[in-house]
Protein backbone atom coordinates (compact mmCIF):
# COMPACT_ATOMS: atom_id res chain seq x y z
CA UNK A 1 0.00 0.00 0.00
CA UNK A 2 1.27 3.58 -0.06
CA UNK A 3 2.31 5.65 2.17
CA UNK A 4 -0.02 7.58 4.12
CA UNK A 5 0.84 11.48 5.23
CA UNK A 6 2.60 12.11 8.39
CA UNK A 7 2.20 14.74 11.02
CA UNK A 8 5.49 15.76 10.23
CA UNK A 9 4.94 16.04 6.72
CA UNK A 10 1.82 17.98 7.35
CA UNK A 11 3.67 20.71 9.31
CA UNK A 12 6.64 20.23 6.12
CA UNK A 13 9.04 19.13 8.48
CA UNK A 14 9.91 15.53 6.88
CA UNK A 15 13.09 15.65 5.42
CA UNK A 16 15.00 13.65 2.36
CA UNK A 17 18.39 13.55 1.45
CA UNK A 18 19.14 14.15 -1.26
CA UNK A 19 22.55 14.22 -3.67
CA UNK A 20 23.50 16.35 -6.90
CA UNK A 21 22.57 12.85 -8.77
CA UNK A 22 19.15 12.62 -7.39
CA UNK A 23 18.04 15.74 -9.13
CA UNK A 24 15.85 15.44 -12.43
CA UNK A 25 16.32 19.26 -13.19
CA UNK A 26 14.61 19.30 -16.93
CA UNK A 27 12.12 17.78 -18.89
CA UNK A 28 14.64 14.87 -20.21
CA UNK A 29 16.66 14.81 -17.20
CA UNK A 30 20.20 16.04 -15.99
CA UNK A 31 21.83 15.85 -19.49
CA UNK A 32 18.61 15.85 -21.45
CA UNK A 33 19.18 12.83 -23.22
CA UNK A 34 16.77 10.94 -21.01
CA UNK A 35 19.44 8.91 -19.55
CA UNK A 36 19.29 9.04 -14.97
CA UNK A 37 22.27 9.66 -13.67
CA UNK A 38 24.68 6.55 -11.85
CA UNK A 39 23.54 5.02 -9.03
CA UNK A 40 20.29 5.94 -9.70
CA UNK A 41 17.83 3.01 -9.35
CA UNK A 42 14.22 2.44 -9.43
CA UNK A 43 11.84 -0.31 -9.00
CA UNK A 44 11.58 -3.22 -11.95
CA UNK A 45 8.05 -3.86 -11.19
CA UNK A 46 5.13 -2.24 -9.63
CA UNK A 47 0.74 -1.74 -9.77
CA UNK A 48 -1.37 0.36 -8.56
CA UNK A 49 -0.42 -1.05 -4.96
CA UNK A 50 2.47 -2.20 -5.15
CA UNK A 51 5.96 -0.01 -4.55
CA UNK A 52 3.58 3.18 -4.69
CA UNK A 53 5.12 5.24 -2.32
CA UNK A 54 2.68 7.98 -2.02
CA UNK A 55 0.08 9.39 -4.74
CA UNK A 56 -1.28 12.98 -4.78
CA UNK A 57 -3.80 14.35 -6.87
CA UNK A 58 -3.58 16.91 -8.99
CA UNK A 59 -5.75 19.92 -10.16
CA UNK A 60 -6.84 20.47 -13.89
CA UNK A 61 -4.94 19.05 -17.08
CA UNK A 62 -1.88 18.90 -18.03
CA UNK A 63 1.03 16.84 -19.62
CA UNK A 64 4.05 18.63 -18.45
CA UNK A 65 6.45 16.44 -17.42
CA UNK A 66 7.37 16.89 -13.33
CA UNK A 67 10.81 18.09 -12.45
CA UNK A 68 12.62 17.36 -8.97
CA UNK A 69 15.40 19.46 -6.88
CA UNK A 70 16.58 18.83 -3.59
CA UNK A 71 12.98 17.47 -1.80
CA UNK A 72 10.74 19.09 -4.52
CA UNK A 73 8.86 18.16 -7.17
CA UNK A 74 7.53 20.99 -9.35
CA UNK A 75 4.74 20.22 -12.14
CA UNK A 76 2.49 22.65 -14.41
CA UNK A 77 -1.02 22.35 -14.94
CA UNK A 78 -3.75 24.35 -16.26
CA UNK A 79 -7.33 24.82 -14.64
CA UNK A 80 -10.58 25.22 -16.01
CA UNK A 81 -12.20 27.78 -13.81
CA UNK A 82 -15.36 27.69 -14.98
CA UNK A 83 -16.28 31.37 -14.88
CA UNK A 84 -17.40 32.34 -18.38
CA UNK A 85 -16.01 35.38 -20.11
CA UNK A 86 -18.26 37.98 -21.85
CA UNK A 87 -18.26 37.35 -25.34
CA UNK A 88 -16.84 40.86 -26.46
CA UNK A 89 -13.56 39.50 -24.15
CA UNK A 90 -12.86 36.68 -25.48
CA UNK A 91 -9.81 36.56 -27.79
CA UNK A 92 -10.50 35.66 -31.52
CA UNK A 93 -8.30 33.27 -33.55
CA UNK A 94 -6.59 34.75 -35.80
CA UNK A 95 -8.75 34.55 -39.47
CA UNK A 96 -5.31 33.52 -41.10
CA UNK A 97 -4.97 30.17 -40.32
CA UNK A 98 -6.79 26.84 -40.38
CA UNK A 99 -7.94 25.77 -37.26
CA UNK A 100 -9.35 22.40 -36.16
CA UNK A 101 -10.24 23.66 -32.86
CA UNK A 102 -12.88 25.47 -31.61
CA UNK A 103 -11.30 28.32 -28.60
CA UNK A 104 -12.87 28.10 -25.01
CA UNK A 105 -15.32 30.07 -23.18
CA UNK A 106 -14.19 29.98 -19.54
CA UNK A 107 -11.17 31.46 -18.13
CA UNK A 108 -8.24 28.96 -17.16
CA UNK A 109 -5.74 29.15 -14.15
CA UNK A 110 -2.36 28.67 -15.11
CA UNK A 111 -0.83 27.15 -12.20
CA UNK A 112 2.49 26.16 -11.06
CA UNK A 113 2.97 23.51 -8.24
CA UNK A 114 5.43 22.27 -5.28
CA UNK A 115 5.14 19.32 -3.85
CA UNK A 116 7.74 17.56 -0.62
CA UNK A 117 9.71 14.91 -2.62
CA UNK A 118 9.60 12.33 0.21
CA UNK A 119 5.50 12.43 1.17
CA UNK A 120 4.31 14.40 -1.79
CA UNK A 121 2.52 16.58 0.38
CA UNK A 122 2.10 20.10 -1.22
CA UNK A 123 4.36 22.90 -0.31
CA UNK A 124 2.97 25.56 -2.52
CA UNK A 125 0.92 26.69 -4.94
CA UNK A 126 0.70 29.96 -7.44
CA UNK A 127 -1.60 31.01 -10.05
CA UNK A 128 0.98 32.34 -12.65
CA UNK A 129 -1.93 33.81 -14.97
CA UNK A 130 -5.83 33.46 -15.40
CA UNK A 131 -6.71 33.73 -18.67
CA UNK A 132 -9.47 32.36 -21.69
CA UNK A 133 -7.00 30.87 -24.53
CA UNK A 134 -7.18 31.93 -27.73
CA UNK A 135 -7.35 28.60 -29.11
CA UNK A 136 -8.63 25.39 -28.53
CA UNK A 137 -6.07 22.00 -28.44
CA UNK A 138 -6.10 19.00 -29.88
CA UNK A 139 -8.22 16.58 -27.90
CA UNK A 140 -5.10 14.45 -26.53
CA UNK A 141 -3.33 17.57 -25.39
CA UNK A 142 -3.97 20.39 -22.81
CA UNK A 143 -2.63 23.39 -22.45
CA UNK A 144 -0.07 22.46 -19.63
CA UNK A 145 2.16 21.11 -22.10
CA UNK A 146 5.72 22.47 -21.83
CA UNK A 147 7.77 21.19 -18.86
CA UNK A 148 9.06 23.34 -16.49
CA UNK A 149 12.75 23.79 -15.62
CA UNK A 150 15.18 24.03 -12.77
CA UNK A 151 18.90 25.61 -12.40
CA UNK A 152 18.46 24.43 -8.53
CA UNK A 153 18.47 28.39 -7.80
CA UNK A 154 14.52 29.23 -9.65
CA UNK A 155 12.03 27.21 -11.32
CA UNK A 156 11.23 28.19 -14.68
CA UNK A 157 7.49 27.79 -16.18
CA UNK A 158 6.32 28.64 -19.41
CA UNK A 159 2.86 28.56 -20.44
CA UNK A 160 3.61 29.88 -23.87
CA UNK A 161 1.26 32.78 -24.52
CA UNK A 162 0.34 32.96 -21.75
CA UNK A 163 3.93 33.92 -20.67
CA UNK A 164 6.96 32.56 -19.16
CA UNK A 165 7.71 32.71 -15.41
CA UNK A 166 10.60 32.57 -13.11
CA UNK A 167 10.40 31.62 -9.30
CA UNK A 168 12.81 31.26 -6.53
CA UNK A 169 12.52 27.37 -4.71
CA UNK A 170 10.16 29.01 -1.89
CA UNK A 171 7.60 29.89 -4.54
CA UNK A 172 8.07 33.85 -5.21
CA UNK A 173 7.63 35.47 -8.54
CA UNK A 174 10.81 36.86 -9.76
CA UNK A 175 10.23 37.76 -12.88
CA UNK A 176 7.35 37.33 -15.83
CA UNK A 177 7.79 38.22 -19.55
CA UNK A 178 4.93 38.02 -22.08
CA UNK A 179 6.45 37.00 -25.30
CA UNK A 180 3.39 37.28 -27.43
CA UNK A 181 0.80 34.78 -29.22
CA UNK A 182 1.42 31.68 -30.59
CA UNK A 183 -0.61 30.42 -33.14
CA UNK A 184 -0.42 26.80 -33.48
CA UNK A 185 -0.80 24.50 -36.13
CA UNK A 186 -4.70 23.95 -36.80
CA UNK A 187 -5.23 25.11 -32.85
CA UNK A 188 -3.57 21.82 -31.68
CA UNK A 189 -2.20 23.77 -29.24
CA UNK A 190 1.01 24.38 -27.66
CA UNK A 191 4.28 23.06 -25.67
CA UNK A 192 6.50 25.78 -25.33
CA UNK A 193 9.63 23.48 -22.64
CA UNK A 194 12.29 26.43 -21.46
CA UNK A 195 16.06 25.05 -21.54
CA UNK A 196 18.19 26.34 -18.87
CA UNK A 197 22.24 26.85 -19.66
CA UNK A 198 24.23 28.91 -17.21
CA UNK A 199 22.34 32.38 -17.02
CA UNK A 200 20.12 31.76 -19.78
CA UNK A 201 17.04 30.62 -20.72
CA UNK A 202 16.18 28.88 -24.52
CA UNK A 203 12.73 28.69 -25.88
CA UNK A 204 11.47 27.90 -29.11
CA UNK A 205 8.76 29.90 -29.93
CA UNK A 206 8.07 28.14 -33.18
CA UNK A 207 4.36 28.42 -34.70
CA UNK A 208 2.17 29.02 -38.07
CA UNK A 209 2.71 32.62 -38.78
CA UNK A 210 5.25 33.59 -41.90
CA UNK A 211 8.13 35.62 -39.64
CA UNK A 212 7.06 34.28 -36.32
CA UNK A 213 8.67 32.21 -35.51
CA UNK A 214 12.08 32.51 -33.69
CA UNK A 215 14.36 31.34 -31.40
CA UNK A 216 14.19 32.90 -28.13
CA UNK A 217 17.27 33.10 -25.36
CA UNK A 218 16.34 35.13 -22.41
CA UNK A 219 18.33 36.39 -19.55
CA UNK A 220 17.66 33.48 -16.68
CA UNK A 221 18.06 35.86 -13.75
CA UNK A 222 15.90 39.04 -15.18
CA UNK A 223 13.89 37.63 -17.87
CA UNK A 224 15.33 40.17 -20.16
CA UNK A 225 15.69 39.20 -23.70
CA UNK A 226 19.26 38.83 -24.82
CA UNK A 227 18.88 37.97 -28.67
CA UNK A 228 15.85 36.37 -30.83
CA UNK A 229 16.68 34.31 -33.76
CA UNK A 230 13.84 34.23 -36.92
CA UNK A 231 13.35 31.12 -37.78
CA UNK A 232 11.47 29.88 -41.07
CA UNK A 233 9.32 26.78 -39.73
CA UNK A 234 6.00 26.07 -38.72
CA UNK A 235 4.58 24.75 -35.59
CA UNK A 236 7.10 21.97 -34.09
CA UNK A 237 6.86 21.45 -30.38
CA UNK A 238 10.35 20.12 -30.32
CA UNK A 239 13.09 21.41 -27.11
CA UNK A 240 15.88 22.44 -27.86
CA UNK A 241 19.33 21.03 -27.59
CA UNK A 242 22.09 22.54 -25.78
CA UNK A 243 25.80 21.02 -26.04
CA UNK A 244 28.86 22.05 -25.44
CA UNK A 245 31.67 21.12 -28.48
CA UNK A 246 35.29 22.45 -28.97
CA UNK A 247 34.65 25.46 -26.39
CA UNK A 248 31.26 26.62 -28.64
CA UNK A 249 28.10 26.09 -26.89
CA UNK A 250 25.31 24.79 -29.71
CA UNK A 251 21.55 25.08 -29.60
CA UNK A 252 20.25 22.63 -31.71
CA UNK A 253 16.56 23.07 -32.52
CA UNK A 254 14.82 20.28 -35.09
CA UNK A 255 12.41 21.86 -37.80
CA UNK A 256 10.18 20.62 -40.96
CA UNK A 257 11.94 22.99 -43.08
CA UNK A 258 15.51 22.42 -40.92
CA UNK A 259 17.42 21.13 -38.48
CA UNK A 260 19.52 23.57 -37.04
CA UNK A 261 22.34 24.86 -34.62
CA UNK A 262 22.74 28.13 -33.31
CA UNK A 263 25.94 29.31 -31.22
CA UNK A 264 24.38 30.38 -27.89
CA UNK A 265 26.58 33.27 -27.68
CA UNK A 266 24.80 35.04 -30.48
CA UNK A 267 22.51 32.93 -32.11
CA UNK A 268 24.04 32.78 -35.36
CA UNK A 269 23.75 29.45 -37.17
CA UNK A 270 26.67 27.18 -36.90
CA UNK A 271 25.02 24.27 -39.35
CA UNK A 272 21.53 23.28 -40.85
CA UNK A 273 20.39 20.26 -43.02
CA UNK A 274 17.24 19.58 -44.48
CA UNK A 275 15.32 16.14 -44.33
CA UNK A 276 13.32 16.05 -42.18
CA UNK A 277 9.20 15.48 -41.89
CA UNK A 278 6.16 17.88 -41.17
CA UNK A 279 5.82 18.03 -37.39
CA UNK A 280 9.14 17.76 -36.34
CA UNK A 281 7.99 16.96 -32.74
CA UNK A 282 11.29 14.87 -31.36
CA UNK A 283 13.83 16.67 -29.36
CA UNK A 284 17.03 16.23 -30.68
CA UNK A 285 20.21 14.09 -28.71
CA UNK A 286 23.90 14.70 -28.66
CA UNK A 287 26.74 12.32 -27.70
CA UNK A 288 30.38 12.06 -28.25
CA UNK A 289 30.30 14.79 -30.57
CA UNK A 290 26.89 13.61 -32.65
CA UNK A 291 23.85 14.93 -32.68
CA UNK A 292 20.76 13.00 -33.23
CA UNK A 293 17.89 14.03 -34.74
CA UNK A 294 14.46 12.24 -35.67
CA UNK A 295 11.05 12.76 -37.12
CA UNK A 296 8.23 10.52 -38.15
CA UNK A 297 4.80 11.94 -38.86
CA UNK A 298 4.14 10.69 -42.39
CA UNK A 299 7.30 9.71 -43.05
CA UNK A 300 10.28 9.03 -41.21
CA UNK A 301 13.63 9.99 -40.81
CA UNK A 302 16.67 9.75 -38.63
CA UNK A 303 20.19 11.70 -38.99
CA UNK A 304 23.18 12.04 -37.39
CA UNK A 305 25.58 15.24 -37.63
CA UNK A 306 29.01 15.34 -36.49
CA UNK A 307 28.93 18.34 -33.84
CA UNK A 308 31.97 19.90 -35.69
CA UNK A 309 30.34 20.32 -38.92
CA UNK A 310 29.53 24.01 -40.20
CA UNK A 311 27.46 25.81 -42.81
CA UNK A 312 24.79 24.02 -45.52
CA UNK A 313 25.37 20.07 -44.92
CA UNK A 314 23.17 19.23 -47.85
CA UNK A 315 25.63 20.87 -49.93
CA UNK A 316 29.26 19.69 -47.66
CA UNK A 317 27.50 16.02 -47.11
CA UNK A 318 28.70 16.21 -44.17
CA UNK A 319 26.48 14.02 -42.48
CA UNK A 320 27.85 10.80 -40.64
CA UNK A 321 24.53 8.58 -41.58
CA UNK A 322 20.92 8.44 -42.57
CA UNK A 323 17.53 6.44 -41.65
CA UNK A 324 14.61 6.33 -43.22
CA UNK A 325 12.06 3.46 -41.17
CA UNK A 326 10.07 3.15 -38.35
CA UNK A 327 11.35 6.82 -36.43
CA UNK A 328 8.80 8.31 -33.87
CA UNK A 329 6.01 11.16 -34.01
CA UNK A 330 5.40 12.84 -30.50
CA UNK A 331 7.94 10.66 -28.46
CA UNK A 332 11.68 11.62 -28.56
CA UNK A 333 14.31 8.93 -28.90
CA UNK A 334 17.02 7.68 -26.07
CA UNK A 335 20.38 7.28 -26.70
CA UNK A 336 21.81 5.03 -23.98
CA UNK A 337 25.51 3.09 -24.70
CA UNK A 338 26.03 3.45 -27.97
CA UNK A 339 22.45 2.63 -29.08
CA UNK A 340 19.33 4.49 -30.38
CA UNK A 341 16.21 3.16 -29.50
CA UNK A 342 12.63 4.71 -30.93
CA UNK A 343 9.39 3.72 -31.10
CA UNK A 344 7.67 3.71 -35.05
CA UNK A 345 4.85 6.38 -35.13
CA UNK A 346 3.22 6.79 -31.61
CA UNK A 347 3.45 2.88 -31.49
CA UNK A 348 4.67 0.32 -29.74
CA UNK A 349 7.15 -0.88 -32.48
CA UNK A 350 10.67 -0.57 -31.16
CA UNK A 351 13.99 -0.08 -33.39
CA UNK A 352 17.26 -0.42 -32.18
CA UNK A 353 20.45 1.09 -34.01
CA UNK A 354 24.16 1.32 -33.57
CA UNK A 355 24.24 4.62 -32.95
CA UNK A 356 27.61 4.97 -34.34
CA UNK A 357 27.07 3.79 -37.93
CA UNK A 358 23.32 4.21 -38.39
CA UNK A 359 22.88 0.27 -38.91
CA UNK A 360 19.79 -1.72 -37.38
CA UNK A 361 20.26 -3.78 -34.73
CA UNK A 362 16.55 -4.66 -33.98
CA UNK A 363 13.05 -3.61 -36.20
CA UNK A 364 9.75 -4.06 -35.95
CA UNK A 365 10.27 -5.46 -32.77
CA UNK A 366 6.29 -5.57 -31.29
CA UNK A 367 6.24 -4.27 -27.14
CA UNK A 368 3.59 -6.07 -25.60
CA UNK A 369 0.83 -5.23 -23.56
CA UNK A 370 1.16 -1.14 -24.48
CA UNK A 371 -0.38 0.52 -27.06
CA UNK A 372 0.17 4.28 -28.36
CA UNK A 373 3.41 6.26 -27.14
CA UNK A 374 3.42 10.33 -26.06
CA UNK A 375 5.82 10.41 -23.32
CA UNK A 376 9.59 9.92 -24.29
CA UNK A 377 11.66 6.42 -22.85
CA UNK A 378 14.17 6.98 -19.65
CA UNK A 379 17.25 4.70 -19.03
CA UNK A 380 18.04 3.44 -16.05
CA UNK A 381 20.91 1.09 -14.18
CA UNK A 382 20.87 -0.74 -17.65
CA UNK A 383 17.37 -0.97 -18.60
CA UNK A 384 14.72 1.49 -20.51
CA UNK A 385 10.98 2.61 -19.30
CA UNK A 386 8.52 3.16 -21.93
CA UNK A 387 5.39 4.58 -20.74
CA UNK A 388 2.11 4.38 -22.78
CA UNK A 389 -0.77 6.16 -22.94
CA UNK A 390 -2.53 3.99 -20.69
CA UNK A 391 -1.06 3.94 -17.68
CA UNK A 392 1.03 0.74 -19.05
CA UNK A 393 4.83 0.50 -18.91
CA UNK A 394 7.22 -1.85 -20.16
CA UNK A 395 10.93 -2.07 -18.75
CA UNK A 396 13.28 -3.27 -20.83
CA UNK A 397 17.21 -4.78 -20.34
CA UNK A 398 18.78 -2.41 -22.85
CA UNK A 399 21.10 -4.22 -25.40
CA UNK A 400 21.09 -4.77 -29.24
CA UNK A 401 17.93 -7.27 -28.88
CA UNK A 402 16.31 -5.78 -25.55
CA UNK A 403 14.61 -8.18 -22.81
CA UNK A 404 11.39 -7.69 -21.20
CA UNK A 405 11.70 -7.58 -17.82
CA UNK A 406 8.48 -6.12 -16.47
CA UNK A 407 4.99 -5.01 -17.61
CA UNK A 408 3.46 -2.63 -15.36
CA UNK A 409 0.07 -1.42 -15.37
CA UNK A 410 -0.62 1.92 -12.86
CA UNK A 411 -4.75 2.09 -14.32
CA UNK A 412 -4.44 6.04 -15.41
CA UNK A 413 -3.58 7.45 -18.65
CA UNK A 414 -0.14 8.84 -18.93
CA UNK A 415 1.15 11.53 -21.18
CA UNK A 416 4.01 12.92 -19.22
CA UNK A 417 7.66 11.30 -19.57
CA UNK A 418 9.03 9.12 -17.01
CA UNK A 419 11.22 11.00 -14.17
CA UNK A 420 13.67 9.21 -12.19
CA UNK A 421 15.42 10.87 -9.57
CA UNK A 422 17.57 8.53 -6.81
CA UNK A 423 15.41 4.95 -6.08
CA UNK A 424 12.78 6.73 -6.89
CA UNK A 425 10.24 6.73 -10.38
CA UNK A 426 7.70 9.53 -10.63
CA UNK A 427 4.88 9.30 -13.27
CA UNK A 428 2.51 12.37 -13.88
CA UNK A 429 -1.14 10.53 -14.81
CA UNK A 430 -4.28 12.50 -15.95
CA UNK A 431 -5.39 13.04 -12.45
CA UNK A 432 -2.34 11.58 -9.85
CA UNK A 433 1.29 12.22 -9.17
CA UNK A 434 2.98 8.94 -8.35
CA UNK A 435 5.96 8.53 -6.53
CA UNK A 436 7.49 4.27 -7.48
CA UNK A 437 9.93 2.90 -5.06
CA UNK A 438 10.85 -0.26 -3.50
CA UNK A 439 8.92 -0.95 -0.62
Amino acid sequence: MYRTFTLAAVFGLAAVSTAAGDNWPAWRGPTANGVAPPGANPPVKWDATTNIKWKTELPGRGSATPVVWGDQVFVLTAVKTGREANPEDRPKPDPRFQTKTEPPKDFYRFEVHSFHRDTGRPRWSRVAVEAVPHEGHHETHSYAGGSPTTDGKRVYASFGSFGVYAYDLDGNRLWKRDLGRINSRLGWGEAVTPVVHGESLILNWDQEGAGDSKLIVLDAATGKTRWEASRDEKTSWNTPLVVEHAGRVQVIVNGTTRVRSYDLADGKVIWEVSGMTTNAIPSPLASGGVAYVVSGYRGAAALAVPLDATGDLDKSGSIAWRYAKGTPYVPSPILYDGRLYFTQGNTGTLTVLDAKTGKPLLTDERLPAVTQFYSSPVAVAGRLYFVDRQGTTVVLKAGDQPEVLATNKLGEPIDASPVVAGKTLFLRGHKHLYAIEEN
